[in-house]
């Protein structure tokens, strides 16, 4: 009998051993849920060709717009600067920096397009390149000075620029480093530089918050540091420093001589020796830049993060990526069904639609993007009152669920005219849903990603999660328009014999609409073409997915203490 009660024991603490290892196991891989949604298998139909082939015109004029553009950004600050920089000054371009930083140069750039057509002139990518890319496998955010741009000198666009790197840093959790290369503010513009709460110091504060948060910050010395610029490194969690570039001072020797008559070398005054063996500013002496990046490499490789296996990549879609050309609205009268477009965006093509028979001037529903389960809002039209109150239905459902959301956003250009009573009450009805699906898109603590598809016009805009509603990530497609109006039916709110004015209007709207020039002011993380949006899509999910294999998140705020 005891020899039965040994036997099974034994037996129930193999079974049990085997059952806790294989749970162990399979909690590790942690699949998601298998879905059979159903196929929206849209092709383009004879009677759209019309409509396609006029988009398809426009997005060629937008593409090449696109590329000059890209073209200025990639060049700098010219012939000239670049000698300068990388010949006299013997520093690495800021692209060849982020080559030896970064593990590939597949990495998302943010807003390449900043400071371009500003009534203070050209600043090509506002001075300071910022993206996100992948160090030892880590997504990292990464604010670099371009010194070719008017010696590193920062311009008001330049701070917005670097805020709104960090901003995403902070609301995905994302580590920050700096290529640090700045000549300090530009003073003719100072009163738009220094004095507000975002503007220049905001970047120091960040730096604390960020860094009490748990949110790392490295910073790279690889040029100048002058006046505020010499706070980044030294806020900085880690510091690294390169030999005979970098310099550390608030006040350079130009100023040393007029203040004392003293002559003194960068070097001497505020150089990687003097700050990694007497001041202790930085943690790291770099005898190159080379060196400096491979400290920083090994620095991220100390963070306390757990990557995950890689995603299952997702079957493609039916349709290629290149037909979203064609369906990139010219105009809003321009716009096919936006479920063609949607098609063409997730895994095989698949969508489960949400209230599919119910306010179809919104499209609502589920998908996945490269494995990422989604929950999408689509534009397919004027937002109506039983349209929006879906849109809140629906997003309140993925934020009960914790399902990221997607707004492709293509708003009405011109407000509904109120002529009669009956109008009155239905724009009265229609204005309190809007607030409803306002208020449930502002309140969702999901991420939320927003790509402008064709217009992005008036309230509407809010709805669909534009900037002032916060999302993790907005971008524009190169046809996209950006403003209160749309050109054309501005002029329905002038009186009947403004003429003059009425073309006046339509003029500066058309120039200031473009996707280009928002882009310029940093209304957004950049213009991206339509063929790649299922790919920045992809990067701007796993970026959003990895604050959860963030190990040291759980303590209490701490601040942490220099030397």
């Amino acid at each position: 009998m005891a020899n039965m009660q040994r036997c099974l024991f034994r037996f129930i603490e193999q079974n049990w051993k085997c059952s806790f290892r294989c749970a162990s196991s399979a909690a590790r891989k942690r699949t998601s849920l298998r879905s059979a949604f159903p196929v929206l298998d849209l092709p383009l139909q004879p009677i759209q060709r019309h409509v396609y082939e006029a988009n398809l015109r426009n997005s060629y004029a937008c593409l090449k717009k696109h590329s000059e553009l890209s073209e200025k950004v990639r060049k700098g600050g010219g012939e000239n600067a670049v000698a300068r920089h990388t010949q006299r000054n013997k520093k690495l371009l800021v692209r060849d920096r982020l080559c030896l930083l970064l593990d590939d140069q597949d990495f998302l750039e943010l807003s390449p397009f900043a400071g371009l057509g500003l009534p203070y002139g050209d600043i090509p990518s506002a001075g300071c390149l910022t993206g996100i890319g992948r160090i030892n496998g880590l997504w990292c955010v990464f604010i670099a000075n371009d010194a070719t741009v008017k010696g590193g000198t920062a311009y008001p666009i330049t701070v917005k620029k670097q805020l709104r790197a960090q901003q995403i840093a902070i609301q995905n959790r994302l580590p920050c480093v700096y290529l640090v290369d700045s000549g300090g503010a530009f003073l003719p513009l100072q009163s738009e530089i220094f004095p507000d709460k975002n503007q220049g110091g905001r970047t120091f504060y960040n730096e604390a918050i960020m860094s009490a948060l748990k949110i790392p910050q490295v910073a790279v010395v690889c040029g100048s540091c002058t006046a505020g610029g010499a706070y980044v490194p030294t806020m900085a969690e880690e510091a690294v420093m390169v030999h005979r570039i970098g310099t550390i001072f608030l006040g350079g020797p130009p100023l040393v001589k007029a203040a004392t008559g003293e002559e003194v070398s960068p070097e001497q005054l505020g150089g990687a020796t003097l700050h990694a063996e007497v001041s202790g500013c930085v943690d790291h002496f770099a005898s190159e830049e080379k060196e400096a990046y491979d400290y920083t490499r090994n620095i991220i490789s100390t963070l306390n993060f757990e990557l995950p296996e890689e995603d299952e990549e997702g079957e493609e879609p039916l349709h290629p990526s290149e037909e979203l050309l064609g369906l990139a609205p010219q105009s809003y009268c321009y716009s096919l069904d936006v479920k063609m477009v949607v098609s063409r965006l997730v895994d095989g093509s698949r969508f489960q639609e949400f209230k599919a028979r119910y306010g179809d001037t919104l499209v609502t529903g589920f998908a996945k993007v490269h494995g990422h389960l989604l929950g999408i809002v689509a534009s397919n039209g004027e937002l109506s009152y039983q349209a929006a109150l879906k849109g809140s239905h629906f997003v309140q459902l993925c934020d009960q669920r914790d399902i990221p959301l997607l707004f492709l956003q293509n708003t009405v250009p011109t407000p509904t005219p109120t002529l009669t009573a009956s109008q009155a009450e239905l724009n009265s009805n229609r204005l309190k849903a809007h607030g409803s699906m306002m208020s449930a898109v502002a309140c969702a603590a999901v991420p939320k990603v927003t790509v402008v598809i064709g217009g992005c016009h008036g309230a509407e805009s809010y709805m669909m999660c534009g900037r002032s509603f916060d999302p993790n990530f907005l971008f524009l497609w190169p046809n996209a328009r950006v403003s209160l109006m749309a050109p054309g039916p501005a002029g329905s709110v002038l009186p009947p014999d403004a003429d003059v004015e009425d073309q006046k209007l339509n003029r500066r709207l058309k120039e200031e609409s473009s996707a280009f020039f928002s882009s310029g002011r940093l209304w957004d993380d950049g213009v991206i073409l339509p063929q790649d949006t299922r790919k920045v899509l992809k990067v701007s999910l796993d970026i959003i997915k990895q604050q959860q294999y963030q190990k040291s998140t759980k303590k209490l705020q701490t601040t942490l203490l220099r030397m």
